[in-house]
């Protein structure tokens, strides 16, 4: 790769862009309106309620050092289902909601630059109990699934989209996340673009540990063809994109 091409993406890791930018211009200081913390979605939609904090009744009590020391990518899966309450945990430790709201802002369960949360989560479901196979959007204020669509070929399309890697289209459910530029862009401008791929790190380390505690395992997955993956979600590109996703399937018991 030539020089100037290496020092083009060496750029886009450090912070000096923030030297450059009039932050009295961004959108938040100029008055624009905040766009808001979740996608909306048409009336009449359907919907699934998840369970929450109070129900997790069969989700054990992890120790911290215990997760993290058994941290690991697993790529391959046991034919076994995950439980809604277990997909609900999941959803809850990368995006759950806690604390306040106020002005396009919520407080969540992973670090977020700005409080800003730029991310949405969809899921290709394939083997979770009471939920039919498809792909949804997980609505992190009402802590709900929202149903999007079904594709009798969704494992083979998966596979596809992630370049021929097996694992996104063999497990339990992905974990596929969206970036929402603008949500950050409306605060921080060009120096948006660093600390959404640092927040979605976040996300993921989340997942790798809560697995841990449902015996279940993950493997981040970066590389993946994005056109293709965003026409399977019917995003537009531009606006909102695939920036990350991540398997999820029951492992043997370690």
């Amino acid at each position: 790769m030539k020089d100037d091409k290496l020092k083009a993406y060496r750029y886009f890791l450090k912070d000096s862009i923030r030297k450059t930018i009039a932050f009295n211009f961004t959108d938040q200081n100029q008055g624009v309106p905040v766009p808001p913390i979740e996608k909306p979605y048409p009336e009449g939609a359907t919907l699934t309620n998840l369970p929450g904090l109070d129900e997790w009744h069969m989700i054990p009590q992890t120790d911290l050092t215990h997760a993290i020391g058994n941290r690991k990518s697993h790529r391959v899966y046991l034919n076994q289902s995950l439980t809604l309450e277990e997909l609900a945990y999941l959803l809850w430790c990368t995006q759950g909601v806690r604390g306040k709201r106020f002005q396009g802002h919520a407080y969540r369960n992973v670090p977020s630059a700005g409080c800003r949360h730029a991310l949405e989560t969809y899921l290709a479901v394939f083997n979770v109990d009471d939920l039919a196979p498809g792909v949804y959007r997980y609505l992190p204020l009402s802590h709900q699934l929202l149903f999007e669509f079904e594709d009798d070929m969704l494992s083979e399309k998966m596979i596809t989209a992630s370049l021929s890697q097996p694992y996104p289209g063999k497990s339990a459910v992905t974990f596929i996340w969206v970036a929402i530029p603008y949500r950050m862009e409306w605060r921080y401008g060009l120096a948006a673009h660093k600390v959404i791929a640092l927040d979605v790190g976040h996300v993921c380390q989340n997942l790798y540990l809560a697995c841990e505690a449902i015996d279940a395992g993950t493997c981040a997955i970066a590389a993946y063809d994005q056109e293709e993956l965003d026409e399977l979600l019917g995003l537009d590109g531009e606006g909102e994109f695939a920036i990350y996703l991540a398997p999820v399937g029951k492992v043997k018991k370690r």
